[in-house]
């Protein structure tokens, strides 16, 4: 990557201006929900037995940090279980085939619990790696590290380079690359060049490998935009937060972060650059995952081991799942399905599943 455009992410806001809401929220020492916390629905994810024992173990392994960002996004937690299921199910079964470990790398996750939650769970199968510029993240990432396969690095995403790579040793796991290489809202807190940002990430990629982006976006029509972030913030946040705090912190952060977010058709024109197949796997208002690789039956794989999306109707406005780069010889869209959820009866017994 060349230097001048190092040095522009190197003066970010997510490196200046907003460092210091990162370093208290993330000390703990401000930004938790001040009314409730959040809470896991199983409801909406069909009491999943998959899902239910990585959520048991995602939820002992919190930060600070984690509290707040599952607090401030409408049913990111549910999420982010739903996606970890699937990942760790995904890296199981490339164990099966290879008896190689999984590589995956969670790039600017906070104090990485989703990195040492699957790291837990794979248990020699996994090898993550997390990163945060955060240094209250670092503390909270060993505090509760759970496992020896859990790697932090500590710094933005940009000096994760080759150089790096080849002479820390603590990164060794990671010098052949990733299997998988999970993106959230972080590229939209340095710029809005997103071609540049993946240009610099996809190339330690393995083959076959995957990228998942959960990604703020904007929107064309300005007021459609600003009614999902009217629901998120009185809806769903005022469960959590008091007035005074969801004003402060869109005076503080959310309005710059608005500045460097990109829509969806600015994304789909960066992905296609480097992917032959990306796919929309969650949305909740002005928030989506995205699937994206150049291995079709990676992508088919992974998707197939998600259950429905966890989110009630009125935060979707897609149909999902929904292809928005394809190819036309080995097309993707027609062989898309979730898997059906392996449901704790006893849990659930209002289902009706025995009848």
């Amino acid at each position: 990557m060349d230097r001048l455009t190092i040095e522009h992410w190197r003066n970010a806001p997510r490196l200046t201006c907003l460092a210091a809401f990162f370093e208290t929220t993330a000390s703990g020492q401000g930004g938790a929900p001040d009314l409730a916390q959040p809470q896991l629905d199983m409801s909406l994810l069909d009491f999943d037995l998959e899902v239910s024992v990585f959520s048991d173990t995602h939820r002992r392994l919190w930060g600070p940090f984690d509290s707040h960002y599952f607090a401030s996004i409408p049913y990111r937690l549910e999420e982010e279980c739903r996606l970890g299921a699937a990942i760790l199910s995904f890296a199981s079964r490339a164990w099966a085939r290879s008896a190689s470990p999984t590589t995956i790398y969670t790039l600017g996750t906070g104090t990485g619990c989703l990195a040492r939650t699957l790291a837990t769970l794979g248990n020699g199968r996994i090898e993550a790696l997390c990163c945060s510029p955060t240094a209250a993240n670092r503390t909270s990432f060993f505090a509760k590290r759970a496992s020896e396969h859990a790697h932090f690095f500590h710094g933005p995403f940009f000096e994760l380079d080759d150089e790096r790579y080849a002479t820390d040793d603590d990164l060794l796991p990671f010098r052949g690359g990733f299997d998988v290489l999970l993106e959230d809202t972080t590229f939209q807190m340095y710029d809005r060049d997103r071609l540049k940002q993946l240009e610099f990430v996809v190339p330690r990629i393995r083959p076959g490998g995957l990228l998942v982006q959960v990604q703020k976006l904007a929107h064309e029509d300005r007021d459609i935009y600003e009614e999902r972030e009217r629901q998120k913030d009185e809806v769903f946040k005022s469960r959590f937060f008091s007035t005074g705090h969801i004003s402060k912190k869109k005076d503080e952060v959310l309005n710059t972060m608005t500045d460097l977010q990109v829509d969806l058709a600015t994304t789909v024109a960066a992905l296609r650059a480097f992917f032959r197949y990306s796919v929309l796997t969650w949305n909740s208002g002005n928030f989506y995952t995205i699937v994206s690789s150049n291995s079709r039956s990676s992508v088919l794989e992974l998707i197939s081991l998600m259950v429905k999306p966890a989110i009630p109707p009125g935060y979707c406005h897609e149909r999902l799942p929904a292809t928005i780069v394809d190819t036309e010889v080995e097309a993707l869209a027609p062989d898309l399905t979730w898997r059906s959820a392996n449901t704790m009866v006893p849990l659930a017994p209002k289902l009706g599943i025995m009848k």
